[in-house]
């Protein structure tokens, strides 16, 4: 069983630092940090607002912030760990059977994707089927491999939106009611699948066109939007304290070997190499010696978990609010968020 440490006032006073002073230099308008300890409540840290539209509105727990490609891990990846039959070995062509055989995509298998090695196209671009009447699934597994599966890292949105897909079809039902009935089970009463309606408590994103409204309840994901919000990759809205909810509830099945703590477990074994010192198991990003799984999200989220240190921690923030190259000044604060999960 995994051992817990707590959180030490310094590593909480350093985050806090660092969240406001990219508040204050506005890099964005304002966040929150979910931290904890399994089997404990969780804290947060809060800075600034949560958009100027909002007005003087503070984030908390239960603002509603744009998940991204948190998506992966909240929705696909946990989806597929519990489905029956399903493997990292099984090809995508068993789990959607009209695919033709002959598709250069059908024989990628659950595991090239999640671990970002399918050598699927890596442009995700979805906009180019536009008035084509094949499945889309058919249309991304028709395009040619950029590689040869297995054979390196690349980040691919398109595996994902394909086991999106792939559930919706071996459950007969829609990803997000899916999603939606495993979110309740694990107590996440606001995460869901966007469009969400704009209010005080929801974080708008990007503003597309000077003078435009900006993205509010919608996946700033275009791709995802243009699957109507409901996707494998992108598309789920969520709080800090869904986050949290989230988290705890992984790790503990982590340290009973549970659930989803086996595939937890399993997932955080290297898959692939994405540069010294870090690499990719199944969907989670691995560090530390493959001792703690994070994953981050393009508007400016990220969840970090740490089964040795039985800690978690989970960053929301708009940092594409002013402009999407804000998101790379969260940098300080994500590697902060990495050291304080394993520091002693």
């Amino acid at each position: 069983m995994s051992n817990t440490r707590p959180w030490t006032s310094n590593t909480v006073s350093e985050l806090q630092q660092c969240l406001d002073l990219l508040v204050d230099d506005g890099a964005l308008p304002g966040g929150v940090i979910a931290y904890g300890t399994r089997g404990g409540k969780p804290a947060f840290a809060v800075s600034g607002i949560v958009a100027p539209e909002c007005g003087s509105e503070r984030p908390g727990p239960d603002t509603v912030y744009d998940a991204a490609s948190l998506t992966k891990v909240l929705s696909t990846w946990p989806l597929i760990g519990l489905a029956d039959g399903i493997s990292a070995d099984t090809p995508v062509r068993d789990l959607l059977p009209d695919l033709p055989d002959q598709a250069p995509g059908a024989q990628v298998t659950v595991g090239k994707i999640l671990s970002h090695t399918s050598g699927l196209r890596a442009d995700t671009r979805l906009d180019q089927y536009r008035n084509r009447t094949e499945p889309l699934a058919s249309l991304i597994c028709g395009e040619p491999l950029i590689a040869e599966p297995g054979d390196g890292h690349r980040y691919i949105n398109r595996g994902f939106i394909l086991l999106g897909l792939a559930l919706a079809h071996i459950h007969g039902r829609r990803l997000d009611e899916l999603a939606a009935d495993l979110w309740q089970s694990l107590g996440m009463t606001r995460t869901t699948y966007g469009p969400v309606s704009r209010s005080t408590d929801v974080a708008p994103t990007e503003q597309r066109l000077n003078g435009g409204p900006r993205l509010w309840g919608i996946p700033h994901d275009d791709n995802a939007a243009l699957l109507g919000g409901v996707a494998g990759h992108a598309g789920v809205f969520t709080t800090p304290a869904d986050l949290a909810a989230f988290a705890d509830q992984m790790l503990d099945a982590h340290a009973h070997g549970s659930g989803l703590g086996s595939w937890l477990r399993t997932s955080m074994e290297p898959q692939a190499e994405i540069e010294p010192g870090l690499h990719r198991g199944l969907a989670w990003i691995l560090a530390d010696g493959g001792r703690v799984a994070y994953h981050h999200g393009f508007t400016g989220t990220s969840l970090y978990l740490s089964p040795d240190t039985g800690r978690y921690l989970a960053l929301c923030t708009n940092a594409v609010y002013h402009h999407q190259d804000n998101r790379t000044r969260l940098a300080p604060l994500r590697t902060l968020a990495l050291k304080a999960v394993t520091a002693d």
